[in-house]
């Protein structure tokens, strides 16, 4: 199981590939298989069956899992990609941090 820097809700951006430069809100993450799902992102169409609860079948647009490497988290403060790392803070809580501006993710995620 791999380690994954990103979590659900954060806003990342793609670094390359077919979607490269886009940004959007991370909606799952798969440590196991170190994919992510991202809103906008790597959309595919599926051949739905109707069933009991969706009664329409057909062609279903939806968002489809990427590495986890291939995406980059957007600091809330700086706004920029920027790699993040892991720091304790006096009380023994681990946070995450930009390495570009210095910030706590953490403590500017509770602000907003």
């Amino acid at each position: 199981m791999a380690k994954v820097h990103v979590k659900v809700n954060d806003n990342v951006f793609v670094l390359n590939g077919k979607d490269a430069g886009k940004t959007g809100k991370v909606l799952k993450v798969d440590p196991k298989n170190n994919r992510v799902v991202v809103e906008g992102v790597n959309i595919i169409t599926k051949h739905q069956k109707p069933d009991m609860r969706l009664n329409t079948g057909g062609l279903v647009k939806k968002e489809a899992a990427i590495n986890a490497s291939k995406v980059m988290l957007v600091c809330p403060k700086c706004k920029k990609p920027s790699k993040t790392g892991y720091r304790f803070l006096d009380n023994g809580d681990k946070v995450r941090y930009c390495k570009s501006c210095n910030a706590d993710l953490e403590t500017v995620r509770k602000a907003k």
